[in-house]
């Protein structure tokens, strides 16, 4: 059974990025600032072989100093309709350079580009919402991938709600928690 819930937990995520209109496809990504969590909300973009998983940000954003500072990441989706909980943590890495960051690049398309080539970084003020500026001839584009070390599912239900973590140091081994 605890194999089954590992590669449903995996499907649910993957239909994330495939899905467009999946509970899944906006997950919270929690990072460490000053020995505090930070949370925001992100675009689920892909996943690796290795169920690494892909998001996109701008170089400049303060999730980037974050994990340049400490790389531990978590990331939590949840799917009301089916009230299903996701958690994955591990560690972000960094890529804005080399050929899979090119690849991915490749694939963000027109109006979307412009996330990324803004004259001024994430979270500066603006007089008005409509004074965005941008630079054609630069763009801040980086990927974010979480290597998960450790995934939890839970998946609310009657009589019995179910509960069970999987530890990448026991070979995504699963084991029952109490929920």
């Amino acid at each position: 059974m605890l194999d089954q819930i590992l590669k449903d937990l995996k499907n649910e995520v993957k239909f994330g990025y495939l899905k467009k209109k999946h509970a899944f496809r906006y997950p919270s990504l929690a990072s460490i600032y000053q020995d505090k969590p930070v949370q925001r909300t992100v675009v689920l973009r892909d996943t690796t072989k290795d169920f690494d998983i892909i998001m996109y940000t701008d170089e400049r954003s303060d999730k980037v100093s974050h994990f340049r500072k400490n790389a531990e990441a978590s990331l939590l989706f949840y799917n009301h309709k089916k009230l299903l909980q996701v958690q994955i943590q591990g560690h972000m890495e960094l890529i804005d350079s080399g050929k899979v960051y090119e690849d991915y690049w490749s694939k963000v398309q027109g109006n979307s580009q412009n996330d990324f080539i803004t004259k001024t970084p994430p979270g500066t003020p603006l007089s008005n919402p409509d004074h965005v500026e941008y630079k054609d001839d630069e763009h801040h584009f980086c990927l974010l991938k979480l290597v998960p070390e450790r995934m939890e599912y839970l998946q609310l239900s009657r009589p019995h709600h179910i509960r069970a973590s999987f530890d990448k140091s026991k070979n995504w081994e699963g084991q029952f928690l109490n929920p």
